[in-house]
């Protein structure tokens, strides 16, 4: 039995347990369990129980074996000897603080069908641990266990963009363009163009933003493909325009062994979203300021909505043409970059600067963007919960990533509800 499911019970199922009575014979009735504390200390911090008619204030620590007190050392600790009540499940030994009086303790009876139910999520083999009860899950419920989640990812999500910001000395447009790098490389190649991003210093490009030519030689060439492609007129011209830019910044390119074009359609070519990135940076001038003033009523593709330069328009690699046609970023890898980097940017900003607002409209953004189409989504529609936009896609995903693959199910509400209903 694992301590984490005897919290569960404490922290929803406490009701079950008023009434009994603790080893020295006084009756407890719990009016609130306390805060669940995930750091060093007691279990729960602030519970409030009534123990032989005084209602005692403070803190509940939660074992299997009563003599876990002293294998975790408590009775050395005198942060435990605010603890009102010790709760275990077998009692094989009498807990006392650090001035050696006894702590109330509490034997827990606890449910061996919760036990069963617990260890039948924790080792199934499925796709997610609850999949048949799933199904029978009400709407209500879902949507709104689903819509914490997403606060709960945007969240995480915010937790890594100020991360990333700190990274850059604090400069949000820095960060924000190498997340709009990872981004246009979808996920297949985000990591090359995030080490892009950070060998090609958005500072070097705005100098020169004013030539798309001279952006797109500078980032093709820091790619590393400039120097492993075929030769042609405009190839030529780039390569002697980066060498000057090179020496000028002290560029050093990346790996081009990074870059995959295998299984890609043509349109999603590296070097295709290379040379839309360079057409973003040179047609866009305060990128971030523009991306974080969009609401759920804007139109995005006027800001991302871009083509590369007239060489693109017969080639999707360099140095070899092809067939004439425009080579622009569509709506799904434009959903991509408002999904991935300019919602959680703009909830973060907003977090950031106190601009509630500018949360709101991430969320906003999120209701109003079509569901993301991938394994997890297409999983959850055959467990009978299907993602209506990307608000609840982007739920499913971080259900599925956070909680199930985890088998973290006594924090899922699914799992809670299965549980207490055994």
């Amino acid at each position: 039995m694992s301590e984490e499911l005897v919290h569960f019970y404490w922290q929803y199922a406490h009701h079950n347990l008023n009434g009994l009575a603790t080893q020295s014979g006084q009756t407890v009735k719990v009016v609130h369990p306390g805060e669940h504390n995930v750091n060093s200390g007691p279990d729960f911090f602030n519970a409030k129980v009534d123990i032989g008619g005084t209602l005692w204030a403070g803190n509940v620590e939660i074992h299997v074996k009563g003599s876990d007190w002293y294998r975790h050392s408590h009775h050395l600790d005198s942060a435990y000897d605010s603890v009102i009540l010790h709760l275990v499940v077998e009692d094989d030994e009498m807990a006392r603080n650090t001035h050696g009086h006894a702590v109330e303790t509490l034997v827990i009876p606890f449910p061996e069908r919760m036990q069963g139910i617990y260890d039948s999520l924790i080792q199934s083999t499925q796709w997610i641990p609850c999949g048949e009860q799933l199904m029978l899950a009400d709407e209500f419920f879902t949507q709104f266990w689903l819509s914490n989640l997403v606060t709960e990812r945007l969240s995480v999500k915010s937790e890594g963009v100020l991360t990333l910001v700190k990274q850059e000395n604090g400069s949000w447009e820095e960060a924000f363009y190498q997340s709009v790098c990872r981004s246009i490389g979808l996920k297949i190649n985000a990591l090359p163009f995030e080490l892009l991003a950070k060998a090609t210093p958005l500072k070097y490009l705005a100098k020169h933003k004013s030539s798309l030519f001279q952006l797109e030689s500078m980032l093709f060439g820091q790619s590393g493909l400039l120097a492993k492609c075929e030769a042609d007129p405009y190839v030529d011209a780039m390569r002697k325009e980066y060498t000057h830019l090179a020496q000028k910044f002290g560029l050093k390119p990346i790996d081009v062994n990074l870059w995959k074009f295998l299984r890609l359609r043509p349109s999603s070519f590296p070097t295709v979203r290379i040379a839309q990135l360079a057409r973003l940076i040179h047609g866009s001038s305060g990128l971030f300021s523009k991306a974080m003033e969009l609401t759920p009523s804007s139109k995005f593709s006027t800001l991302f909505s871009v083509s590369g330069s007239e060489y693109w328009k017969t080639h999707y690699v360099l140095g070899k043409e092809a067939a004439e046609s425009e080579k622009r970023l569509g709506k799904a890898a434009i959903n991509n970059i408002l999904i991935n980097s300019v919602i959680p940017f703009m909830f973060a900003y907003g977090q950031h600067t106190g601009q509630q607002q500018l949360k709101d409209n991430a969320v906003g953004l999120l209701e109003h963007l079509p569901s993301e189409e991938n394994s997890v989504t297409k999983g959850f529609e055959q467990l009978n919960v299907k993602s209506e936009n990307a608000f609840f896609s982007q739920a499913l995903i971080h259900l599925k990533g956070s909680y199930c693959d985890q088998k973290k199910c006594l924090y899922c509400r699914f799992g809670a509800r299965i549980l207490l209903k055994s």
